[in-house]
């Protein structure tokens, strides 16, 4: 094993156009910068629409990509990707198997679409750099059942898809707002056959009888207060917890992903269920947790002196003006991490260099379809980027000092 080892990561790629004749000398830097990795990551946020063909299997948030965009990921500097997440399956299982036999193709080492549950889920596992890196990822949706890889049984085949970690939402309510929800179920004579005819396609939601009531899609929970939580699946985080120790046992650099957009109403709040999930990842032996979904740059934490990124943002993002919701600066903003791993894989430090999707011309013009390439951001930019994340990261004792355009955190 070799003494030091760099995984640079990076925000996530919804690629839909080939990038590589694009020679803005911003975005030749920050490629320079991905190659110095031994290995460099991101979230592959898209799917193939290759020789296995497909169906779109969404509205205006479909999205597909030729093959070619993984040339352009792999030129920038990529070998790894995940490709849990929610537009994984937007032609279904057809690009599922078409995105699988491309990356596969080029070599990538990925993780997260299966042919059925135990391919998904597995770790994918590879040597680079002289050190065994591998890749467990999941996506927690909101998504359909039938988006999720499944084996084979006695009455059904196998279905491709994506490695879940289940969530379903869960509405809390106080005591007398919880008995009036009741009472309104019992008046109007809402059932467990009508939960599970309102649930269709997917199974109904598991409830606890005494202290949550099914409605529609909904979970409500009885509580002390009012809020919005997440409950997890025990299999799904069992079965993922399972793989992450199996690879660390095996001695591996291990990365644990999620995607989802399970966000707080405040995109820049980590809700703490991510916290949680993160936490028993890492126990079990991940050497870093890595999350995409909410699309800002959220802060960073160390925890056993290992990292959790809650959401490196975007990298690349290619979508259409008409979104109100991605005009606003932050989305375009984010870092790509340069993590310092020693002989054991314990983390050394973190070097961040600040990105702005576009650079200072494409933020000012509101056409999104020509921001197309990130761009290594220099001056004014950098220094109100890494502030930025430099502040909210020390709400989760993380230290990051600014050095020359550049933020760093010592462990």
């Amino acid at each position: 094993m070799n003494d030091s080892f760099t995984l640079a990561v990076t925000g996530q790629s919804l690629i839909k156009h080939d990038i590589r004749n694009i020679r803005t000398p911003a975005f030749e830097a920050l490629q320079a910068l991905v190659h110095q990795a031994d290995l460099s990551f991101t979230n592959f946020e898209g799917t193939i629409l290759g020789s296995h063909g497909g169906w779109p299997l969404k509205g205006s948030f479909f999205g597909c990509s030729e093959p070619v965009v993984l040339d352009a990921l792999q030129a920038i500097g990529f070998g790894g990707l995940s490709l849990s997440n929610n537009h994984a399956f937007d032609l279904g299982p057809s690009g599922v198997l078409s995105t699988l036999e491309e990356v596969e193709k080029r070599g990538f080492l990925h993780a997260g679409l299966g042919r059925n549950q135990s391919e998904a889920s597995q770790a994918s596992i590879a040597t680079m750099g002289g050190r065994r890196v591998a890749i467990v990822a999941m996506d927690g949706g909101p998504g359909p059942d039938f988006m999720y890889a499944a084996n084979a049984t006695s009455s059904r085949p196998e279905r491709p898809g994506v490695n879940r970690l289940g969530l379903s939402q869960v509405i809390e309510l106080d005591e007398a707002a919880f008995d009036q929800i009741r009472s309104v179920r019992e008046k109007v004579g809402y059932t467990a056959i009508d939960l599970t005819n309102d649930s269709q396609p997917d199974d109904p939601p598991s409830v606890d009888p005494h202290q949550e009531i099914g409605i529609a899609r909904a979970i409500f929970k009885r509580s002390k207060r009012f809020g919005r939580s997440v409950k997890i699946d025990e299999e799904d985080i069992a079965r993922n917890l399972g793989a992450i120790a199996a690879a660390a046992k095996d001695g591996c650099l291990v990365i644990a992903y999620l995607h989802h957009h399970h966000w707080s109403s405040n995109w820049y709040q980590v809700p703490e269920w991510v916290s949680g999930v993160a936490r028993q990842f890492i126990d079990a032996g991940a050497a870093m947790f890595v999350s995409h979904g909410a699309p800002v740059l959220q802060p960073v934490e160390i925890y056993r002196r290992r990292p959790i990124f809650y959401s490196l943002g975007n990298f690349i993002f290619h979508v259409r003006s008409e979104t109100s919701a991605w005009h606003a600066p932050e989305v375009w903003e984010s870092v790509v991490g340069l993590c310092s791993y020693g002989q054991d894989n314990t983390l050394i430090d973190i070097r961040f260099y600040p990105v702005v999707i576009g650079g200072e011309d494409g933020l000012n013009n509101h056409s999104l379809e020509r921001r197309l390439v990130p761009h290594l951001a220099t001056g004014g930019n950098a220094t109100r980027i890494l502030q930025r994340f430099r502040d909210q990261s020390a709400n989760l004792g993380a230290h990051i000092g600014l050095e020359d355009g550049i933020g760093i955190l010592r462990v």
